[in-house]
C-alpha cells in the first residue's frame, strides 16, 4: 500500500483538498497520512482542526509552528519552527509521496524539510502568479522543490515548464475546489442564517480581505479605505476573517470595530467549505482580495470586486471587477457589480479553472507514478529560443 502524506495548514487549503482526501480514502491501494499544521492548530483561527475530524479524517501528525506574533519577525520564526517540526516528523515516518498545495509559508516548510529525505513532493496550484504577495516567491520555490505538478489551467502548465520542469511531471488537473460543487449540497438560506446567526435577506456583500504581504506598511490605510467604502455603501456585510499572514491582526481589529458600530454586519472566523459556498450562492457580490473570488466565484455567477494587487497575474473570468484601494474605486466597483445587468451577463459564465474532475486526475497519478530514481532526480529543461 502506497502512503500519501497530505499537508494541510489552514481552512483555505483544506477545502481545496477535500475531494482529493475522499478519493484517497476510497482507493484500496492508497493510505492517507494527514499532517495538520499552521492555523489549524492555532486557537485564534477558528480551531479548524475540529472540522477535519468532523469530516471523518484521522490526523496522523500535528506540527505546531505558528507563534502568536504576526510581525515579520514572528512569521520568520514560525517558518523556522515549521522546518524543524516537519524534519522531526519525517525522521520517524516518511510517506511515499508528500502532497502540498498552493503558496502558504507554512506549506513551504514541509516541502523544504522533505528535501534532504528524498521524499517525492507533489504540488497543487503551481504556476500561478499573485504579484502583491510574498506567496509568489513561495509558490515558485515549491515548484522547484516538487517532483509532480498539478496545475489548474494550461497557462499555468506553461509557466511551470518555463521554470524548467519536465513535461511528464506536469498534469493539467483543474482546480480541485470545483469538485466540491458536484459533491456537496449547498445549504439553504435559512440553514445558514440559523447556523451563523446572520441575515441573508437582503443579500449582503461577502467581504474577504487578506494581508497584502508586499505592502505591509499600507495595511492600516487599506482597511481604512475598505471600511469607509462599506460605510458609504450602507449594505449588509458578512466578513470572512483573514488568514494568518503578517499583520492579519490589523485587519481583524478593523473588522471587529466595524461590526461593533454597524447594524446588519457580521463576522465569521470559519464558515467551512460547504457553508462558504452557500454564502457565495446568496451574496450580492464578493468584495476583497481572496483567491476564492477568482477561482470558485465564476461557478456561482457571483460578481467580484477584487481590490488591489494581491491577485494580480491570476487568470480571470468576466465576473471579476478589478479596483484599487481607494474607497471611491471600491464603491464604484460595487455599484457596477450589483447592477442587475452585470449579474445577468455572468450567469452562464464558463469557469477557466476546470470541469470539477481534478481529484480523479490527481489521485490517478499519485497511485500509478513510478517511485524510482527518475522521479527524484530532476532534470532542468531549458527553453530554447530562436536567435
Amino acid at each position: 500500500m502506497r502512503t500519501i502524506g497530505v499537508v494541510t495548514v489552514a481552512r483555505s487549503d483544506y477545502g481545496i483538498y477535500l475531494p482529493i482526501l475522499r478519493r484517497i480514502q476510497a482507493e484500496p491501494e492508497l493510505h492517507l497520512h494527514l499532517i495538520a499544521s499552521g492555523a489549524h492548530l492555532a486557537p485564534g483561527f477558528g480551531q479548524t482542526e475540529r472540522s477535519i475530524r468532523a469530516d471523518g479524517f484521522e490526523i496522523s501528525e500535528r506540527i505546531e509552528m505558528l507563534l502568536a506574533s504576526d510581525s515579520p519577525e514572528g512569521i520568520g520564526k514560525s517558518i523556522g519552527l515549521g522546518v524543524l517540526g516537519f524534519a522531526q516528523s519525517f525522521g520517524h515516518f516518511r510517506p511515499d509521496i508528500l502532497l502540498v498545495l498552493g503558496d502558504r509559508f507554512e506549506m513551504y516548510t514541509a516541502a523544504l524539510a522533505a528535501l534532504p529525505f528524498n521524499i517525492p513532493v507533489a504540488h497543487i496550484h503551481g504556476g500561478e502568479v499573485t504579484q502583491g504577495a510574498m506567496d509568489d516567491a513561495l509558490r515558485h520555490s515549491l515548484t522547484k522543490l516538487s517532483h509532480l505538478h498539478f496545475v489548474s489551467t494550461p497557462e499555468y502548465a506553461r509557466r511551470v515548464a518555463q521554470l524548467g520542469e519536465e513535461a511528464w511531471r506536469i498534469t493539467v488537473s483543474g482546480a480541485p475546489s470545483l469538485d466540491n460543487l458536484h459533491l456537496m449540497t449547498i445549504p439553504t438560506r435559512e440553514q445558514l442564517e440559523r447556523r451563523f446567526e446572520i441575515k441573508l435577506q437582503p443579500a449582503p456583500l461577502l467581504v474577504t480581505f487578506h494581508p497584502v504581504t508586499l505592502e505591509l506598511d499600507r495595511t492600516e490605510w487599506q482597511m481604512t479605505e475598505l471600511t469607509a467604502a462599506l460605510n458609504e455603501l450602507s449594505m449588509p456585510v458578512v466578513f470572512n476573517m483573514p488568514n494568518s499572514d503578517t499583520h492579519n491582526s490589523i485587519i481583524r481589529q478593523h473588522i471587529r470595530e466595524y461590526v461593533d458600530t454597524h447594524p446588519a454586519t457580521w463576522c465569521v472566523e470559519n464558515f467551512g467549505t460547504q457553508d462558504y459556498f452557500g454564502i457565495m450562492q446568496f451574496a450580492a457580490a464578493m468584495v476583497g482580495n481572496s483567491s476564492s473570488g477568482i477561482i470558485e466565484a465564476p461557478s456561482f455567477g457571483l460578481p467580484v470586486v477584487n481590490i488591489g494587487t494581491r491577485q494580480t497575474g491570476r487568470v480571470r473570468a468576466n465576473n471579476v471587477i478589478d479596483v484599487g484601494y481607494a474607497s471611491s474605486e471600491i464603491v464604484g466597483g460595487v455599484h457596477r457589480a450589483t447592477k442587475p445587468e452585470f449579474r445577468t451577463g455572468i450567469r452562464k459564465l464558463a469557469n477557466p479553472y476546470g470541469d470539477g474532475h481534478a481529484a480523479e486526475r490527481i489521485v490517478e497519478v499519485l497511485k500509478t507514478v513510478e517511485l524510482d530514481e527518475r522521479l527524484i532526480r530532476k532534470t532542468f529543461c531549458d527553453i530554447r529560443t530562436a536567435e
